[in-house]
């Protein structure tokens, strides 16, 4: 009989089966009536004497049939669905306490699998490295730069010379204004030589790859569109390949479309460019640009390290940095090459954010467990009868273990079932939340191996929640239980098990407790760190960028920016205005070089500085406050007057104090002018209240003297203060009055410094968040666990209450009673906590700032948060102990 028939015909099979025995009888008892003469009644009698039990004879020919221990399971199945159907108050409990516990660790683990597991979006991912360079010889660099990029020349030298890689390149993103399709645009640029689209391996949608040909200095000037800003401005038009668009005031072809998820690295883009180097004018220096290769197959990083290493000569034998110079004093620096996975530069450092995410939220899991693990018990304590009596007639301890367990796993998969509802509804607040500098953020999805996550957790919590009251009921013996009756008062055994289930769920809340107490502290410490400008709310930012082809003097370039100034601070409302290259905390870092002090004797090189190009007024409207000496002005500027302005910390390393700069002289590099200071500011943390404020070099707007000549900011960021920033009359206001200048200039990344100071405080706050929703539900599941064992113990010991009651004693004694109960199964829990916190927090020690591990406020102040919200828990059933009426209770029992 094949396996179809056996499932779906069994019905009719076991009606036939039925049939056929009762005929088999029935054609006996003729046939014993017809041979020995016996009446019906006896005929039949000798019949099923002859043949057996039929019931049992119709059970074993069944069993053929069947799989026994399928058949086993299905009916432990059906039973289970029936009780939780009889009982949907508690099976409601359980399923959304499960939902949101295993949600909510659904939804992180799909955040850490699409960002740290998943394997990036290119062919042959682990082949791919990021190119950097270790300069541990450059004097300060390391203090605020973390690995060097690469110059255009090392560019050429490592593509010419290497043997390790498939391909290889360098690219840069920037800004790029668009002008001619509809009003002036700023777009996000990512310039790439030949090679970084060749290493990654993605081919365009439609159209053709951009190629070393378009790359001709002087040659045909091409570029290659994203997938959204094909869409957006084209429509999605298959007729824009071949279309002309004016980027930079330079006309250039469309030849391309990228794929819609396409991504350079970690950027995204609306445009790329190719570099058009000359390489016969590159320096050695000019090191701005980020490096990816393939490597061949085989290759491993250390050997492409290696051969690398081999071509730095080389690169310094046929590079310099201009006549005169030597072109092998970069060998100071001792440069090498620094290779990295492409992945582990994508994904940088917030690994040890997400762990420590997931961390506590699978503690908020576990605490879950516990909680309906309690309500399991009280579930079978109930059935304490039904079990022994099971037992008694002879079902095996495997066979009660076995139907327990079914029903917490079918709570634990139905909960599973309901946490990916719970977890698409949180990744899309992860995702909403979440900081914009979290990595791969787009790529963030429920996937296959987050559903298998579930199953796996689901099946996982079912079999935990489930294996206590299974192991601990299992033993019933009927000789103990079968004379019990349901109002015999709790023995201290029997509430052992739920009072060491409250103690773990006290010691865990208090673990998350002191990491959200712990962020908290952090967060405070963080925003009492002065960034070096004031009133973020009321200082709106924009960017602005005059390219080369527009206006190619510097000279006038700084008229144009000046001009612009004054358009803005004559808006109503606006009481100061300035701009400079970069503005802190932006995310992009200002230049650097070395810079030298007169009258100072360095050891070897001069110190590596950040330099920045400020307008006069810019640090008037950004609220940095002026120390020593005074600011620039537009006079001293247009004049060629060499001033400048330093960091308070520039000034003090080389002078000792800040009003001891003033009039003192530096130069950004031997043989170069020297520039008097004029003023000093307070330190200004560009990177982030995290982040030391770096010693930084203040230059004028326009300088005539630097490494390519006249020189002025493009693009540069304007810093207006008003009242009305961040409202849409003042953005309105804010283009009007740039088009009064220039009607070309499109005006970009308008939001106030308080949306730029948020964001670089966005980690920190992502990471409290998390910590404080886990252990606000962390509080409220030990709360409810405290409560529910209370007011079990007040149920269990209701004839007790009345005895007392009856006796003489204090309502006010029976009630702390109770609370006094809870409060020692809480400071037990408590003393673990703290044991286990201390150890934990230790983990967390790269997300602190400001504040110990062992941060002494945090550890006193959580356990009496703790203690109280037991005290609480456990008054409201022990105020209900003390209502008890004696005689009702008494004669209840």
């Amino acid at each position: 009989m094949s396996w179809f028939e056996r499932i779906f015909r069994r019905r009719h099979l076991y009606s036939e089966l039925g049939e056929e025995v009762r005929e088999h009888i029935e054609e006996k008892t003729e046939q014993l009536m017809r041979l020995e003469n016996l009446s019906r009644a006896e005929a039949r009698q000798a019949a099923l004497r002859a043949f057996g039990n039929p019931g049992l004879v119709e059970t074993r020919s069944r069993e053929v049939w069947q799989w026994p221990r399928l058949e086993s399971l299905l009916a432990d199945l059906k039973l289970a669905l029936r009780r939780l159907r009889k009982s949907p108050g508690f099976g409601i409990t359980v399923l959304l306490t499960l939902a949101i516990g295993i949600g909510a660790n659904t939804a992180v683990f799909s955040v850490v699998n699409s960002v740290l597991l998943k394997p990036l979006p290119y062919p042959d991912a682990d082949r791919l490295v990021s190119l950097s360079l270790n300069a541990p010889g450059a004097a300060g660099l390391a203090s605020f730069q973390k690995g060097l990029p690469l110059s255009a020349s090392m560019y050429f030298t490592f593509s010419e010379n290497n043997r390790s890689f498939q391909s290889l390149g360098i690219w840069t993103a920037n800004k790029a204004n668009v002008t001619g399709l509809a009003r002036p645009e700023e777009v996000r640029v990512v310039f790439v030589t030949d090679g970084v689209l060749e290493a990654l391996g993605v081919p365009q949608l439609t159209g053709r790859e951009l190629t070393a040909a378009d790359q001709i200095p002087n040659g045909p000037k091409n570029v290659v569109l994203s997938y959204g800003y094909w869409q957006r401005r084209f429509g999605g038009d298959g007729s824009a390949i071949g279309r002309t668009i004016v980027i930079d005031s330079e006309t250039r072809t469309i030849v391309g479309v990228m794929p819609r998820s396409f991504r350079v690295v970690d950027q995204d883009f609306d445009i790329l460019v190719p570099f058009a180097f000359e390489r016969h004018r590159q320096q050695l220096s000019g090191f701005g640009h980020r490096g990816i290769g393939r490597l061949k197959p085989g290759v491993t990083i250390p050997e492409a390290n290696a051969d690398l290493a081999r071509t730095i000569p080389i690169w310094m034998d046929s590079f310099s940095n201009g006549p005169g110079t030597d072109s092998h004093g970069l060998v100071k620096w001792r440069i090498t090459p620094d290779l990295h996975s492409l992945k582990q530069e994508v994904v940088g450092n917030v690994g040890s954010v997400l762990w420590a995410v997931m961390g506590t939220i699978g503690l908020v899991l576990l605490i879950a467990c516990v909680n309906v693990a309690s309500l399991l018990l009280v579930r079978a304590e109930s059935r304490q009868l039904e079990l022994s009596v099971r037992a008694a007639l002879g079902a095996g301890r495997s066979r009660i273990v076995r139907e327990l367990l079914m029903e917490s796993v079918l709570l634990g998969l139905v909960g599973g079932v309901l946490g990916i509802g719970v977890a698409a509804a949180g990744l899309r607040l992860l995702v909403l939340i979440g900081p914009a500098n979290l990595p791969r953020l787009n790529d963030i999805s429920l996937d296959p191996r987050s559903l298998l996550f579930t199953f796996i957790l689901s099946l996982m919590s079912g079999l935990l929640f489930g294996s206590i009251p299974a192991w601990k009921y299992s033993r019933s013996q009927a000789t103990a239980s079968l004379g019990a009756t349901r109002t015999v008062s709790a023995s201290r055994e029997r509430n052992r098990t739920r009072n060491i289930l409250v103690v773990v769920q006290v010691a865990f809340a208090l673990v998350l407790l002191v990491g959200a107490a712990l962020m908290i502290r952090t967060f405070q410490q963080l925003h009492m760190v002065n960034p070096g400008f004031k009133d973020a709310r009321s200082l709106e930012t924009l960017q602005i960028a005059i390219p080369d082809p527009s206006i190619a003097d510097p000279h006038v370039v700084a008229r144009v920016e000046n001009n612009i100034s004054d358009k803005l601070a004559s808006i109503p409302g606006v009481t100061s205005v300035g701009f400079a290259g970069v503005v802190p905390m932006e995310g992009v870092e200002p230049g650097w070089s070395a810079i030298l002090a007169e009258g100072k004797a360095y050891k070897g090189d001069p110190p590596i500085r950040f330099f920045n190009y400020v307008s006069p007024g810019y640090f008037h409207a950004l609220g940095t406050r002026l120390i020593a000496g005074r600011d620039l002005g537009w006079n001293e500027i247009y004049d060629q007057q060499r001033k400048v302005v330093v960091s308070e910390n520039l000034a003090r390393e080389e002078w000792g104090s800040a009003a001891g700069a003033i009039g003192k002289r530096i130069q950004e590099g031997p043989g170069k002018p020297w520039y008097q200071v004029i003023g000093v500011v307070e330190d200004v943390r560009y990177s982030g209240v995290d982040e030391q404020a770096p010693a930084i070099v203040y230059w004028p707007a326009l300088i005539v003297s630097s490494y390519f000549g006249p020189y002025t900011p493009r693009p540069t960021t304007f810093a207006v203060r008003s009242s009305r920033a961040g409202t849409d009359a003042l953005l309105k206001e804010i283009e009007q009055a740039v088009w009064s200048v220039n009607a070309d200039l499109p005006v970009a990344s308008m939001r106030t410094m308080q949306e730029i100071y948020g964001k670089s405080m966005a980690r920190t706050s992502f990471t409290l968040v998390m910590l404080g929703i886990a252990a606000s539900m962390a509080l409220a599941l030990g709360i409810i666990g405290i409560y529910g064992v209370v007011s079990y113990s007040v149920s269990q010991r209701t004839r007790e209450i009345g005895i007392r009651l009856a006796l003489g004693a204090q309502k006010g004694e029976l009630r702390w009673m109770f609370v006094r109960s809870a409060l020692a199964l809480t400071g037990i829990g408590v003393l673990i906590g703290l044991g286990a916190a201390a150890a934990i927090v230790q983990l967390m020690r790269t997300l602190l700032f400001g504040v110990s591990p062992l941060d002494p406020l945090s550890f006193g102040v959580v356990p009496l948060i703790l203690v109280l919200a037991a005290a609480l828990a456990s008054f409201l059933p022990a105020s209900h102990a003390a209502a008890v009426n004696p005689v009702d209770a008494l004669r209840a029992e």
